[in-house]
Order: C-alpha cells, then sequence, then structure tokens
C-alpha cells in the first residue's frame, strides 16, 4: 500500500512545458497508462531531452494535469520558457512559483501510488501549504514527476516513488 514519506516545498522558475495534451476521451480503463508506453516506444521524450534543460531543479517526465473545469492531461516535460517547441509537440507557459510536493512511496504493481490524490491534498494542508493556484480558467495545477532514480530504483521491497505536486497560490 502506498504512503507518502516525504513532503517539501520546492521553488519552479518560469518554464515552458513541452509535451501532448490529452483528455477524458483518452482514458482506457480509467488512465493514461497506454499513452507513456506509446511515449517510449515513439521516442518522443528523445526529442525533449535533446532540448536544453533547466539546471538546478527537480526535473524528470511529466504527467501534468489541469483541472476545473476541464480536465486534461499532459505527458513531457518542463523546459527553459524561451524553448521552441519541436514540431509534433504542444506546450503552455508557468509563471514561477512554489510547489508542494509528496514523495509517494509503494509498489507500481498495485496502482496504489497513483491513486493518492486527496490523500497529497490533505498533507500539504496540514503542513500549511493548502492555499492553491488556479490558472485563468479556474484550474487546479498539480503533476507526477517520474524522477530517476528515485522512480526507476526500486528498493529491496521492489518500492518506488513517485513525486506528485500541485502549484502553490
Amino acid at each position: 500500500m502506498a504512503k507518502i514519506v516525504n513532503v517539501c516545498r520546492e521553488h519552479i522558475p518560469a518554464v515552458r512545458f513541452i509535451g501532448k495534451r490529452y483528455t477524458d476521451n483518452d482514458r482506457v480503463d480509467g488512465g493514461f497508462g497506454y499513452l507513456w508506453g506509446e511515449w517510449f516506444q515513439n521516442g518522443w521524450f528523445d526529442k525533449l531531452e535533446a532540448l536544453n534543460q533547466i539546471e538546478g531543479i527537480e526535473n524528470g517526465y511529466m504527467g501534468f494535469m489541469r483541472c476545473y473545469p476541464d480536465f486534461d492531461y499532459w505527458i513531457g516535460m518542463l523546459l527553459p520558457p524561451d524553448t521552441e517547441v519541436p514540431e509534433g509537440y504542444s506546450y503552455f507557459n508557468i509563471p514561477a512559483g512554489d510547489v508542494g510536493v509528496c514523495w509517494i512511496q509503494g509498489n507500481e504493481d498495485d496502482g496504489s501510488i497513483y491513486n493518492m490524490h486527496g490523500v497529497c491534498l490533505d498533507t500539504l494542508r496540514k503542513k500549511g501549504m493548502g492555499e492553491f493556484k488556479i490558472d485563468e480558467t479556474s484550474r487546479a495545477f498539480f503533476f507526477e514527476r517520474y524522477n530517476c532514480p528515485r522512480f526507476t530504483s526500486p528498493d529491496k521491497n521492489g518500492n518506488i516513488i513517485l513525486d506528485y505536486g500541485i502549484y502553490l497560490a
């Protein structure tokens, strides 16, 4: 079963999120997992990794979500704000801001690390980080960050850590 093993506040400079946008219509069996397979199979992360990276921040492959009134799910990476967007990708810019991040530890096979949204929000509120940023259409900004090696190197019990964050107001 998944559990939160770390809670922190991070500052992210102004960034450009470059990736591909999906909606609820793209879900299969309730999720977007198959799309991640397409990303790796098609080498789409390779094109983003070849671009200038942002130094000094936690980064990695991201599932970035914006909610209310409509939900969208993006797969991609945070890049410098002036990065030229490769053909076939979309983007949105995010101003500098703080994020509250929970490290969720668990076994990927049981899927519990992907169902901790409410627990993370409650935990961030208890830590004094309960004012969440919304954009011009009242959508919260939150993300799953697949950080190497936390996510890619299981511990002796087969557990990994998924970073789950939300932009703070």
